[in-house]
């Protein structure tokens, strides 16, 4: 009964939080005396500076003892239920332990002042956690918070005991066969910690991903909610792939429209564009068609075959493991903005919507290697290093997707810096204005790893890396037989079964290469970096240029949305 730093430790672990606080007001109050008289203490301390660094470091202790007394509320309802279940006897009817069990959540329920309902959650996720020893323990110290630990409770409870302790021991155990790269799962917030951790359950959840997603594919809908204020809601469950089109060809649209008449914010603008969209053309219905004869073009559009939506045409960027690609393996692709896909999704996207596509290597723990060639001026090989390299913006918590982000050199050309995968990461426009006006600052990137940060008190953000694994080998053919793959020429085929399952390398570059069109003929409006020296006066020019966003991709919604 009780997790395995058991009560008393974690009472142990609450009042040494406390004392830290205590510390930090007696400091504080000391702080405060010294520096009445003036900005500045008598050893020279700057009394606003550091009284604003003990607020920050006071809210730390106090995220950490909300997490703790977290840790201690769970285990007694945990507790409570399991006492309860021990008092009830053994040949007593289901009635009874079905009533008992009942009785103790409105008593929860009444002590904490919740409904019945949250309490009976809170009791379901309160065992669950406990049933986690790494993810107790971890909450005890205040590791993880109290949403942390109940997103590992969420994503572990489809899986069997074995893949849940091989979940947890992937995002807590750095000591792990596989631990997971980058930044600790405590720091990340919660919306990318619970991505992090549904991208691992969807690559090892018992049911396969093609399962699951054929059963998720007939459940798709659209919910109308009416909300206050003559507002509402609109919402639609889809594949993933089509919900991540619509929104990035959202997203670039309302991009587009900004100007310098524009009143209105992006979030704004999405949903204007999403309503003109769909109500821009006046169309009639099948059933207003079949009373007047007229329309059938419509109709037609309002009578497909089931399920047969259009494979999507903006662009998305998708990483599918080459055996999967051949139909080899189902190991899920990845899809950017989203997480893993199923196998036979990346195939559709790229048999049926893909116009190009780039060929990648990878290592063996699956980060990529090399992706194009390399210039001074950005090319899109580079771009879409980063985009694989990154997987979204890089500041600690954005989840931006990788296709709306703009491309920043972490240290600028005119402070000796190159353009290089190692020197470029992955920003939002919000946050890449924030890097180029605050004390925020990048720690270094190399080619497989994208940067972390530096907050302007001096706190290390570490990156939040891809969480990726290794491919998986086709079943009907040992490791060594794909490895030690035939050479081409006579007697190739004479090789036995890896020979013909092996894909021919030519395979590979049978699509069409994405030709980079010469510097010279890309626009006649770029400049070479080269030409100017670190000091020339026309840095200073250059960055005090207000940014300008790109034009507008469709004109032509400026006059519909008016």
């Amino acid at each position: 009964m009780g997790s395995d730093v058991g009560a008393a430790a974690a009472m142990e672990a609450i009042n040494a939080t406390v004392a830290a606080l205590a510390a930090l007001d007696a400091e504080d109050a000391a702080l405060a005396s010294a520096g009445s008289s003036g900005a500045v203490a008598g050893d020279g301390v700057d009394v606003l500076q550091r009284a604003y660094e003990i607020r920050l470091e006071r809210m730390g202790l106090e995220k950490k003892l909300e997490a703790q007394a977290a840790a201690r509320k769970a285990l007694s309802a945990a507790e409570a239920m399991d006492l309860q279940h021990a008092m009830i006897p053994p040949d007593a009817p289901l009635h009874d332990r079905t009533y008992t069990e009942i009785a103790t959540v409105e008593e929860i329920a009444g002590i904490l002042t919740i409904s019945s309902g949250a309490a009976s959650a809170f009791v379901a996720q309160s065992r669950q956690v406990c049933a986690l020893p790494p993810v107790m323990d971890a909450l005890t110290t205040g590791a993880l918070s109290w949403q942390q630990a109940r997103i590992f409770a969420d994503e572990s409870e489809s899986l069997d005991h074995a893949a849940s302790a091989a979940l947890v021991e992937h995002f807590l155990d750095p000591d792990a066969p596989n631990p997971a790269r980058g930044c600790p799962a405590g720091q990340l917030v919660p919306a990318r910690l619970q991505a992090r951790l549904r991208g691992w359950r969807e690559r090892h959840h018992p049911e396969s991903i093609e399962e699951r997603h054929r059963k998720g594919v007939a459940d798709r809908r659209v919910e109308f909610t009416p909300d206050r204020d003559g507002m509402a809601w609109i919402s639609a469950y889809l594949p993933a792939d089509t919900a991540q089109a619509i929104w990035n060809r959202n997203t670039a649209i309302a991009r587009g429209l900004q100007g310098p008449d524009e009143y209105r914010t992006l979030t704004q603008r999405k949903a204007d564009v999403l309503a003109t969209q769909l109500l821009i053309h006046k169309t009639s219905t099948p059933e207003e068609d079949a009373g007047t004869g007229t329309n059938t073009a419509t109709a037609a559009a309002f009578t497909t075959e089931p399920g047969n939506v259009p494979t999507p045409r903006t662009e998305v960027l998708v990483t599918v493991p080459v055996f999967s690609l051949l139909g080899l393996t189902d190991q899920p692709a990845v899809l950017g903005g989203y997480g893993p896909i199923p196998a036979s999704m990346a195939r559709k996207l790229l048999a049926d919507g893909a116009e190009s596509f780039h060929r990648v290597l990878v290592d063996p723990d699956g980060a990529p290697l090399e992706i194009g060639r390399t210039s001074y001026r950005l090319t899109e090989a580079m771009k879409k290093a980063l985009q694989l390299r990154d997987g979204r913006c890089t500041f600690p918590g954005c989840s931006n997707n990788s296709l709306d982000n703009e491309t920043d050199h972490l240290t600028a050309w005119q402070h000796g810096g190159t353009t290089g995968i190692s020197n470029l990461a992955q920003l939002c426009p919000k946050h890449h204005r924030l890097k180029h006006n605050s004390g925020w600052t990048p720690t270094p990137a190399t080619k497989d790893e994208p940067p972390g940060w530096t907050s302007p008190t001096g706190r290390r953000y570490e990156a939040e890396q891809p969480d990726r694994e290794p491919p998986q080998w086709p079943s009907q053919l040992g490791a060594e037989q794909l490895v030690q793959a035939p050479e081409s020429g006579a007697g190739a085929m004479d090789a036995g079964p890896a020979a013909t399952a092996w894909p021919d390398p030519a395979w590979f570059d049978s699509a069409s290469p994405y030709l980079e069109p010469p510097w010279e003929s890309q626009d006649e409006g770029f400049v070479d970096g080269n030409d100017f020296e670190p000091d020339d006066p026309v840095w200073e020019t250059f960055y005090a240029t207000p940014f300008v966003l790109q034009p507008d991709p469709q004109p032509d919604w400026q006059s519909m949305l008016s």
